[in-house]
């Protein structure tokens, strides 16, 4: 039986400032280290047998792995660089301000999701849909992983065989946990 716990890292900086972080890192704010601790306590809660805990090398993520790793007493995270954040290029640590300032009109007719696959030098998310099916494709037993908001929609979307619209239009709350299980999804409220 394969089981995941999906996680997206707490709340940072950058995501009060409404800065598009990708493959760039912000710290943890008191609000995103509270949510990583509630997260590590229901974790803890759950009984689980856990077989791997994984995470984003990225700092966010490994700090949030890192907090939930000592309220839910699991060994560190292993990084996996499949659960990295899908990089914007040179839109990483922008705005849609500053975007829009740089490359006029470049984000004309997007929607509010799939704007994030427009950036000149950005990931594809193509090549996101690849990475995640492989990290998807090797799990097995219990796995609790640390992630991103839109690399946790692809996952989402790619387990649960979503069109790209719609698996780019699921939530990212940073308060939830995903489990993934006999082909559905359920969320875990920590509140």
């Amino acid at each position: 039986m394969t089981e995941i716990y999906l996680i997206r890292h707490g709340e940072t900086e950058w995501n009060v400032q409404g800065r598009f972080q990708g493959k760039l890192d912000s710290a943890l704010t008191a609000t995103g280290v509270r949510q990583a601790e509630a997260i590590g306590r229901r974790l803890a809660g759950l009984g689980l047998s856990i077989d791997a805990f994984a995470s984003s090398p990225l700092g966010r993520a490994r700090q949030t792995a890192a907090i939930i790793a000592g309220r839910a007493n699991l060994p560190a995270a292993q990084c996996d660089d499949r659960l990295a954040e899908v990089s914007l290029g040179s839109w990483d640590g922008l705005t849609h301000i500053d975007i829009d300032a740089q490359w006029p009109g470049l984000l004309d007719g997007s929607t509010p999701l799939d704007w994030f696959f427009r950036s000149p030098d950005g990931e594809s998310y193509d090549a996101a849909f690849l990475r995640a099916e492989s990290w998807l494709r090797e799990r097995q037993g219990v796995t609790v992983a640390v992630s991103h908001g839109l690399v946790s929609r692809i996952i989402r979307g790619t387990y649960s065989g979503l069109p790209k619209a719609e698996a780019l239009s699921l939530p990212v709350p940073q308060d939830i946990i995903w489990r993934l299980s006999d082909g559905r999804i359920e969320p875990i409220s920590v509140g």
